[in-house]
């Protein structure tokens, strides 16, 4: 693991997105798995207007997201799809063909997994983007999922959707399940890039970089990740010292 640490999460989010530019630069064709929440808010605003400033270009790239909440719409403002398209691919010369987003539909509820991950197995990642949730969480993996798992549906652990009930009117209407790539899709990718801030997840990010590897804490598992990048600003680092 590579550790950057930066003042803020302002600077974290530039620091990350340096990373990601240059390797869209040397590689146009680039292969990108996306994520969602809070985290990468501030790397796609720097991307964006990047793009504005005409420094890159995503015409080429194809991106695939962690996860999808199942049981709402795709249409639902908090569906990733609709966090996706507002906070990053409205903004950019994606190609429609080129977004790839896990397929959220009920009456396909047996096949999108499996459609999913077959996806997964034809396109390796280049980079993959990551936050990390406060029970060590990647993607949708909770606390207690195999180390070696391939995209699936999860049943949300309950301090996820606490996490998460902050974006709907009330824990009621957070999801009870999502698809998700699996722990295995996640280390398949050629790099990890994964951000943190605040000191709400200074606890788990020292026992992230620090503690024993175990699917209690689905995080832990990057250590053994050949090109691991973490990117912390001061709070979320506190505890490493």
């Amino acid at each position: 693991m590579k550790i950057i640490v930066c003042k803020n999460y302002d600077e974290v989010s530039k620091r990350a997105a340096s990373i990601v530019i240059g390797y869209l630069k040397a590689n146009p064709q680039l292969k990108i798995g996306l994520a969602t929440g809070s985290s990468p808010l501030g790397l796609y605003k720097n991307l964006i207007k990047a793009y504005q400033n005409k420094e890159i270009s995503f015409k080429e790239v194809n991106s695939y997201n962690l996860d999808e909440y199942i049981g709402i719409d795709q249409s639902h403002p908090q569906s990733y799809y609709s966090f996706m398209y507002e906070h990053f691919f409205k903004y950019v010369d994606m190609v429609k063909e080129n977004i790839h987003i896990p397929d959220n539909n009920l009456d396909r509820i047996d096949e999108i997994a499996d459609d999913y991950n077959l996806m997964l197995h034809h396109n390796q990642m280049d980079i993959q983007i990551l936050g990390i949730g406060s029970n060590g969480h990647i993607g949708f993996n909770e606390p207690g999922t195999p180390l070696d798992s391939e995209t699936f549906i999860v049943t949300l652990d309950e301090q996820t959707r606490i996490d998460n009930s902050r974006f709907f009117n009330n824990i009621d209407e957070v999801p009870r399940y999502a698809i998700t790539m699996g722990i295995k899709n996640i280390m398949y990718s050629k790099k990890i890039l994964l951000i943190a801030s605040g000191q709400e997840k200074a606890e788990v990010v020292s026992r992230m970089i620090k503690g024993k590897i175990t699917n209690k804490l689905p995080a832990s598992i990057l250590q053994l990740h050949s090109d691991c990048t973490i990117i912390l600003d001061e709070e979320a680092a506190s505890k490493l010292l």
